[in-house]
């Protein structure tokens, strides 16, 4: 998916997402969410345009772009920043850890020369780490992009990345 021009879209893309999801505050994750799927990330002009169109003195909501950026840096499933076109999220839990995960974690690190939180040149990877995905009984574990890999070893990685190329 090709993401809209930011500066010239940014307004239809944030009410859409409030028309979807509400406005009130339950709501706030959901339109930051729907943003970060349009764009793979939240663009700083997001949370402006959020603030003033949520903003409504009559419902008394009010909301900083300070308050909505912690939340979008809080969550593992946002980004603040443009992300590859395939995202990995690997999962540095204690039960990952204990079966394996460091070696595994190694791997993806040497393979594609990223460190936690950084994107290739290319842009076409981003490596994170995540504190759990939910599924420790199969660990090792690595989400990229919607793709869910367990009991993941090191010799696999060059496999699993192959599938995206």
């Amino acid at each position: 998916m090709v993401a809209p021009t930011i500066d010239r879209e940014i307004t239809a893309v944030v009410q859409a997402a409030i028309e979807k999801h509400g406005k009130n505050y339950d709501a706030l994750i959901p339109i930051l969410s729907e943003i970060n799927h349009v764009y793979g990330y939240i663009p700083g002009k997001a949370f402006h345009e959020v603030r003033q169109q949520l903003h409504d003195p009559l419902n008394q909501i009010f909301v900083s772009e300070g308050q909505l950026y912690s939340l979008a840096s809080f969550y593992d499933m946002l980004s603040t920043k443009p992300r590859g076109e395939h995202v990995i999220k690997f999962c540095e839990n204690a039960p990952c850890h204990v079966v394996g995960g460091k070696a595994v974690w190694d791997a993806l690190k040497e393979r594609l020369n990223l460190k936690n939180g950084e994107t290739t040149p290319d842009a076409k990877w981003t490596l994170v780490t995540t504190s759990c995905l939910g599924l420790c009984s199969v660990g090792p574990v690595l989400l990229i992009d919607d793709d869910m890999y367990g009991n993941v070893t090191p010799e696999q990685i060059p496999d699993i990345l192959g599938r995206y190329e």
